[in-house]
């Protein structure tokens, strides 16, 4: 506990040192960096200001964070090609489904620098990834899950896309952090990203599960939805909710009680220091990238305690 509360404050100082002025460059004929997300969700704005803040602190190049217009492999893929053909130098992509994807990143990686972040490809060319340790990130999740639930349980888990590294490793990593306990996570159901398909998996497990007594939401928008589905059941506040990431739904959650904990990690540093790392890389400068080609930034648990700070630590860095 004393190494995650040293984390926590390392975390909250790199978010007010990370809240300077930004100001964008609107030249056209600059080398263009894009950040391409596997779909739309409100996690990624704190990404766009990280983009933001890079573009400020360097002029000479023109970056632009990319929505696919759904969460597929075909339109990612077609989104990527088309910013090739446009002439971008670098992307630094979340791949909707590494696995599947390995051709066409490969593709990308033969025409651009290529950069992964949130769920990483390393079968691929990709330079190097920069982003959570998502099986680190699992393994805080099943802390979150033995401190609520003591006495054992029976978890049901929610994430958009299944197939995706980011969301296997956090899988992955609560299951091995809850070995040896009485707490099971005996099933995950993937809604695509997808959000009215996301609540209606957690209405669907409180029918087919009703001895449930924990729910985890492993992507940004999964917590909320199980606050949303629990509070229309009338059962919230009696399934232990475990989080990820600090939708204001979830955050209002945690320091109500009603969510027990969340793993929040850093999009917002992904984006900065990511822009910064692929512009580096471009100059020829490659001391940015390790030999083993990852760039780890630590998750962090946000309890009740935590999450005013928090709070203020995030309008800082957006410039509120």
């Amino acid at each position: 506990m004393k190494q995650l509360k040293r984390n926590a404050a390392l975390f909250f100082a790199g978010l007010m040192l990370s809240a300077a002025p930004i100001a964008v460059s609107n030249a056209a004929d600059k080398p263009t960096l894009a950040f391409v997300v596997n779909g739309a969700s409100d996690f990624w704005k704190a990404a766009e200001a990280g983009v933001k803040k890079a573009q400020g602190e360097m002029p000479d190049y023109q970056m632009e964070l990319k929505y696919p217009e759904q969460a597929s492999v075909a339109v990612q893929q077609r989104l990527m090609e088309d910013l090739v053909s446009a002439g971008v130098k670098g992307i630094m992509v979340s791949a909707v489904d590494p696995k599947t994807q390995t051709d066409g990143l490969n593709k990308i990686g033969s025409q651009t620098a290529l950069f992964t972040t949130d769920s990483d490809a390393p079968q691929t060319n990709r330079v190097a990834y920069i982003g959570s340790s998502n099986i680190d990130a699992g393994m805080q999740a099943a802390e979150i899950a033995k401190k609520a639930m003591p006495d054992g349980g029976k978890c049901i888990g929610f994430v958009g896309l299944l197939g995706a590294d980011n969301a296997k490793e956090r899988i992955q990593g609560m299951k091995d952090g809850l070995k040896g306990t009485k707490i099971e996570l005996t099933d995950v159901r993937g809604d695509d990203i997808d959000q009215t398909r996301a609540k209606k998996n957690v209405e669907d497990a409180l029918v087919a599960s009703p001895d449930v007594t924990c729910m985890v939401g492993f992507y940004s928008y999964n917590t909320p939805r199980i606050y949303e589905a629990l509070r229309d059941a009338g059962k919230l506040g009696q399934i232990t909710v475990v989080g990820f990431d600090d939708d204001p739904i979830t955050l209002g959650g945690v320091k109500e009680g009603t969510v027990a904990a969340t793993v929040v990690q850093q999009p917002f540093e992904w984006a900065y220091q990511g822009m910064k790392l692929m512009a580096a890389y471009l100059k020829g400068d490659k001391s940015g990238v390790p030999g083993n080609g990852l760039i780890i930034i630590p998750t962090v648990i946000i309890g009740k305690d935590d999450v005013d700070k928090y709070a203020a630590s995030l309008k800082a860095m957006s410039g509120k």
